[in-house]
């Protein structure tokens, strides 16, 4: 188990460091985009396009990271204000819940986005692309955050 526990680590930190390169090139890219434009030079109008659908798309991929290495939201206040053994059946139930959100949310994703796929759904903007690229980070993430659940529920 300690394999696959590791392989999982590993690609959790890759889907991190994913995402925090598109949050990065996104930064750059739109400030070469405010830059050229303020010169006078050129407008890159698919950088709107592009970030409309990064974004989100690097958000689905932090997130399993986040879970991963603690950083999800909780509500520490409360707590710290319950008695130990109701503190932790709490963040038990928390969990549990988390889980059966990302199976429903795998379910739905993989749904559509094999919809999407099949019908040969295009995305047509500035930029045309098939809808299923922006909707196939949904099934892949929500099952790397369901295995993360599932793994603090087992104390891992």
């Amino acid at each position: 188990m300690n394999l696959l526990d590791r392989a999982y680590g590993r690609l959790v930190d890759c889907c991190g460091a994913a995402a925090g390169l598109i949050f990065g090139l996104l930064a750059v890219l739109i400030t070469v985009d405010v830059g050229v434009r303020n010169l006078g030079v050129a407008s890159l109008p698919w950088i709107v396009e592009v970030s409309e659908y990064c974004l989100p798309g690097a958000t689905f991929l932090a997130a399993p990271w986040v879970l991963y290495h603690g950083g999800h939201v909780r509500v520490e206040i409360v707590l710290t204000a319950l008695p130990r053994r109701l503190a932790r059946l709490v963040d038990r139930l928390a969990d549990a819940v988390g889980l059966a959100i990302c199976v429903v949310f795998l379910h739905y994703g993989i749904k559509v986005a094999l919809d999407s796929w099949r019908i040969d759904s295009l995305i047509i903007k500035t930029l045309v692309f098939p809808e299923w690229w922006t909707l196939a980070p949904i099934p892949f993430t929500s099952a790397l955050l369901a295995v993360g659940f599932a793994r603090r529920l087992a104390g891992r």
